[in-house]
Formats: C-alpha cells, sequence, structure tokens
C-alpha cells in the first residue's frame, strides 16, 4: 500500500507543535492512517523509543487507539497522566478507561498509581478507576485507600467516585463519615456529606453530623449540609423502584 510520505511526514512534524489546534488533527488523522497501515503503526512504534521526540506521550496515545497496543504505549500514557494541560490528562485518562474496560494489566496500572503516583497521577488514577464502570473489589479497596490520601485534591476524587458503588459496606460508609466529620480540608468534608446522602440508607451518626453542620458558621458547609437533606429527601420521596 502506498503510505503517501509526503502526506505522513508534516503529521508527524505537527506532533512536535506544541498548539492545540494542530497536534490534535495530527493525532486524529495518524489514528486513522495507521488502523489501515501496520507500517505506519511500526514507524510510530519505532519512534516511540526516542526519548528525543517531543510530545511522545501523542505518540502513545495513536498507538492506544489501535488494536493491542504495546506496553510502553501503555506506560508512558500512564506516566503522562502528571502532564501539565488537564485537557490532555483527561484525553489520556478517557483512553486508558477505554482500555481497562478489557484489559486487566491496564487496569492493575492504574489500581497501583493510585497509591504511587503523584498528586496529579494518583487523582487521574482514581478519577479512571470510577469510570471504567466496575464493582470489582480491588477498585473499592483503592478507593477507600485513597480517602486518606495526604492530598486533598485526590482525597475529594477518593470521595466522589465512591458514589458510583451504591452498595458500599458500613465500614466504606463509616471511613466517608470521618472524612465528612473530621477531615481537616473542607473541599473533603462537603463532597463527603453529599456522597453519604448520595448513596442513602444514613446512619443516626450521620443524621447528627448533618444537623451539626447545618448551623456551622461556615457558609461553605452549612450549604453543603443542607444540600445533603435535600438529597436525602428526594431519596425518600422518590417513588419505589426508581
Amino acid at each position: 500500500m502506498d503510505r503517501g510520505d509526503d502526506k505522513i511526514a508534516p503529521l508527524i512534524a505537527d506532533l512536535e507543535k506544541p498548539d492545540k489546534p494542530t497536534l490534535p488533527k495530527a493525532v486524529d488523522a495518524l489514528i486513522r492512517i495507521a488502523a489501515d497501515d501496520a507500517q505506519i503503526a511500526t514507524m510510530l512504534g519505532e519512534r516511540l523509543q526516542d526519548p528525543g521526540c517531543k510530545n511522545r506521550w501523542s505518540i502513545a496515545y495513536i498507538l492506544a487507539s489501535l488494536p493491542s497496543p504495546s506496553p510502553s504505549a501503555v506506560q508512558l500514557l500512564i506516566e503522562t497522566l502528571d502532564h501539565r494541560d488537564p485537557d490532555i490528562r483527561w484525553a489520556i485518562a478517557l483512553t486508558l478507561v477505554r482500555l481497562a474496560k478489557t484489559d486487566r494489566r491496564v487496569l492493575r496500572l492504574l489500581i497501583e498509581l493510585g497509591s504511587k503516583g503523584t498528586p496529579n497521577q494518583r487523582r487521574m488514577a482514581i478519577y479512571s478507576l470510577r469510570n471504567v464502570g466496575s464493582n470489582d473489589d480491588e477498585i473499592i479497596k483503592t478507593l477507600l485507600q485513597s480517602l486518606c490520601d495526604p492530598d486533598p485534591t485526590v482525597r475529594v476524587a477518593a470521595v466522589t467516585s465512591l458514589k458510583a458503588h451504591p452498595r458500599l459496606d458500613e465500614r466504606g460508609k463509616n471511613e466517608l463519615l470521618e472524612r465528612f466529620s473530621k477531615d481537616p480540608d473542607l473541599r473533603v468534608r462537603n463532597s463527603a456529606a453529599i456522597t453519604l446522602a448520595q448513596l442513602g440508607d444514613p446512619s443516626e451518626e450521620f443524621l447528627n453530623e448533618l444537623t451539626k453542620a447545618t448551623t456551622s458558621e461556615n457558609a461553605q458547609l452549612k450549604k453543603a449540609a443542607s444540600a445533603a437533606f435535600n438529597i436525602l429527601k428526594n431519596k425518600r420521596s422518590a417513588p419505589s423502584g426508581t
């Protein structure tokens, strides 16, 4: 097959450019081309190994969009979850989520990253695990462990991600209650109040803590507590089976 090198070379060059409009267009075009030409995929795989290549993550992203991405491509995406650009982090996270749904090895990398990466990586790993949409015991265990992460943004990610697990056991709910009542970061406390309300079946202790929070001098905490009470009220009044 004619690879059209005169068209491919400019696209490869565009991968080196930092501007957002150019780079995504080149990535999308190369994904389409590489899907039909194994030689292009091989060439990109070789380029991925060049440490002097800029934006290597974009090559890994292209390869991960093809069937059976290499471990090196996946590993580079994992590392790039620490990228300074949040749009790039989220684009990569969505790709990793798609892979993790069918590849246990990718899921394992995300689970490990949830405790071993940088704050950015840990937070993105937690959100990725949430979006995998599985009740896997290891995922839930990772989310619960992350409730004690030293970085408050990671704790917020863990708290909000647990609302995707309505069958969370009492131990898990108690750990969320601990975040609500004692976490030093207000963002974590507010998120925990909402998540516990969304999980439903509130304990007496949670209701007592919510009641105290409604009289707090902190306006944000009062607002979160009121919102949590409204969620519980709507759950009680919702028709059975909804």
